[in-house]
């Protein structure tokens, strides 16, 4: 028995548009070498830290290490993205019994990715406010890489990441108990 025209159409828009997601291949490997380029930076500064290791203020040192941390912050937040946003969005990576396979990638949704971002862009906030404090020092004279007004707005900025990391942490839980109670309704339908 042949399917009418117009369910067949359907089914090849529902094919094109559910292939689509593959579209997003090259945006993830773009960020892979992004993360190339990040690489590149760590390996730069650890060179100038290394080689101006006896020169170097402990104030100077601090400052680039938690550069350092920062470029690995920024790399694993990549990490994130490539790896949960292929796996959630494109298709999976079949790495069941992969001795190196993270942990939370077993249960990686578009929620938990969410979550996982916004706590990595708090982590890469908190580095960036760590080294304006460090500097926050020099307020007021010749030289001084921030102002007052600028440290004030990298903490406001700083306190509405954690804020809507918060905002979606709760978002999330009201999904997952709303979802909870309407499994716990009657299969029948009446309620």
């Amino acid at each position: 028995m042949t399917k009418p025209a117009g369910r067949q159409h359907l089914r090849l828009l529902g094919a094109l548009i559910f292939g689509s997601r593959w579209l997003q291949v090259p945006l993830y490997l773009g960020l892979i070498v992004a993360q190339c380029v990040y690489v590149f930076l760590f390996l730069k500064e650890l060179a100038h830290l290394i080689s101006h290791a006896g020169s170097f203020s402990e104030q100077q040192i601090m400052l680039i290490v938690l550069a350092l941390i920062d470029v690995v912050m920024i790399s694993n937040l990549l990490v994130m993205v490539i790896v949960g946003g292929y796996e959630t969005f494109v298709s999976r990576l079949d790495l069941e019994g992969h001795p190196d396979q993270p942990e939370w990638l077993s249960h990686v949704n578009a929620s938990v990715l969410k979550i996982k971002l916004a706590m990595a862009i708090i982590g890469i906030s908190s580095i960036h406010l760590l080294k304006t404090f460090i500097e926050a020092g020099n307020l007021g004279t010749q030289g001084a890489k921030f102002t007052e007004a600028g440290v004030m707005w990298q903490t406001i900025i700083h306190c509405t990441f954690i804020l809507s990391a918060m905002g979606i942490a709760y978002v999330d839980w009201l999904g997952q108990s709303v979802a909870a109670q309407v499994e716990k309704l009657p299969k029948d339908g009446k309620h």
